[in-house]
């Protein structure tokens, strides 16, 4: 114990010795490092943390071919000034790990404009219709991977574990290998993704999927303090948190740094040891693709189509599926307007992948926050009990079944429970988001909702589907605009009901 307190007594000696210019004197001990960086240290030499003056001394030392960690979902969170920086430099031959690939004119849609990203790994094109013609033309390597899937591989980078096993893609090309990575010109594949190990758990099939790690990770955060711990803001958090972990470098952006002892100890979201360098940022535009708001109550109803009509059946039938204290997880399109036909004696708790369980209705114009949006990236509210976390921690809730009901869209469904809703090879490709994940566990109810048929009068409903599926023999329920009865298939072993309106019997 006499030990202990003289090393005590040492260490806070040193820290006192590190104030005021006892910091002076430590930078110019190190004036390569100060002079690379325009930083200055806040710890000892053995591991320094480092404050910089702006976003370009920050990154001006990432090298061509660096495969770098980059936060945000959509456009929140995005560390849009390290990545506006980045693109000033000119490094080329990166390998970008982001959920998705910000919008043609914003975020890493600007270093994809350059042509400075030779591979994406995500799980969403969205949106950047940039990324999807690069792709499907050959210029560019694009790793599609389950957002959940995604979140711990990145997770489990960060905590030193090399491969994990998943049920997320069973089935499915990412199991089976073959998915296109790039293209030729001509459109034949050029790249093709790996087969995945299988082994079985407890009667379920699992696939092994690899740990992510970055050379850099380039992360938004909301503030930090002298110390160098951080905080997130609502939905902000997404990937940020878990890329924290996942790098051999990892640059925070922020928008304040605070002194020591203004956070908490337990409000803590990333503690210092994960993070190397900090930067304030100048100013921030915060953009938000999809500024969604409530109706005034004085405005006028606009007149519906036959498609709204159809599509209202199909909601208000969906709606049905709500049962009181059900947890639940909506998918973008019909699925969220199905909310709005709650029946008001009942409660329903919706979660939204993107880091929010509680999610609440559209905001007035007043409430408006670019940090606190949707997976569909739309602006939203949360209620009274609601909570905000990782993407990681998201999935894990989607992963270990504690969801009661999934509600989706789809392009297909076969009569086994086959779901298709990500991509038509050669021709579009949005990316499987969390559907994959959504519907991989075996505890969780999977409802699709979807017009009967597509354009042209295509069957959506299928012996087998087509397309690359999203999951294999997951589908429990099916809900269009021709509901008349319910049919029960017994399949191959797998249960499913398929409810239709005003169809024929088959």
């Amino acid at each position: 114990m006499a030990a202990f307190k003289a090393l005590y007594r040492a260490e806070n000696i040193l820290f006192k010795n590190l104030s005021g210019p006892g910091r002076v004197k430590l930078i110019l001990a190190y004036p390569k490092l100060s002079k690379a960086c325009g930083c200055y240290f806040s710890t000892s030499s053995q591991r320094s943390l480092k404050f910089c003056s702006d976003p370009a001394d920050a990154v001006k030392d990432i090298p061509n071919g660096s495969t770098i960690l980059v936060g945000g979902f959509g456009l929140c969170g995005i560390p849009e000034n390290l990545i506006n920086s980045l693109l000033k430099t000119g490094v080329k031959g990166l390998t970008a790990v982001s959920n998705n690939a910000g919008v043609d004119n914003f975020g890493l849609g600007l270093l994809l404009k350059t042509k400075q990203i030779k591979r994406m790994i995500s799980s969403y094109v969205g949106e950047n219709a940039e990324f999807e013609r690069q792709y499907l033309a050959g210029e560019l390597e694009v790793e599609l991977t389950p957002q959940g899937t995604l979140a711990e591989k990145i997770r489990a980078g960060g905590a030193g574990i090399p491969a994990f096993f998943t049920p997320t893609g069973y089935g499915t090309l990412i199991q089976e290998g073959g998915a296109p990575i790039k293209y030729n010109k001509d459109g034949s594949i050029a790249i093709a993704s790996e087969k995945r190990e299988v082994k079985e758990f407890n009667g379920r099939h699992y696939i092994m999927e690899k740990a992510i790690t970055g050379d850099y990770a380039l992360v938004k955060a909301w503030k930090a303090d002298k110390a160098g711990n951080i905080i997130f803001r609502k939905t902000a958090r997404n990937f940020n948190q878990p890329m924290c972990k996942a790098a051999k470098t990892t640059i925070v952006e922020v928008e304040e740094v605070v002194d020591v002892g203004t956070f908490a100890a337990e409000d803590i979201h990333i503690p210092s040891i994960y993070v190397h360098r900090i930067v304030q940022g100048e100013s921030y535009e915060k953009r938000i693709e999809k500024r969604t708001v409530q109706k005034k109550q004085d405005e006028k109803p606009k007149p519906k189509k036959d498609s709204d009509i159809v599509r209202e059946r199909i909601i208000r039938r969906a709606a049905l599926e709500f049962e009181d204290g059900m947890y639940a997880n909506l998918g973008i399109g019909i699925p969220t307007l199905a909310s709005n036909f709650i029946k008001p004696d009942i409660t329903v708790h919706f979660q939204s992948e993107n880091g929010i369980l509680g999610l609440g209705p559209y905001p007035t114009e007043d409430m408006v926050d670019a940090d606190l949006i949707n997976a569909g990236k739309e602006t939203v509210t949360v209620l009274p009990g609601a909570a905000y976390f990782a993407s990681d921690e998201s999935f894990g809730m989607i992963r270990g079944g504690h969801l009661n009901l999934t509600m989706l869209g789809a392009m297909q469904v076969s009569k086994y429970g086959d779901l298709a809703n990500w991509m038509i090879p050669g021709k579009m490709v949005k990316g499987m988001g969390g559907a994959m994940d959504l519907v991989s566990s075996a505890g969780t109810k999977v409802v699709v909702t979807m017009e009967h048929s597509a354009k042209g009068g295509k069957h959506k409903i299928l012996e087998k589907c087509n397309l690359p599926l999203t999951g294999k023999q997951c589908v429990d329920r099916i809900i269009t605009e021709k509901v008349c009865e319910s049919l029960y298939l017994i399949c191959s072993g797998c249960y499913c009901k398929f409810i239709q309106c005003l169809g024929e019997k088959k």
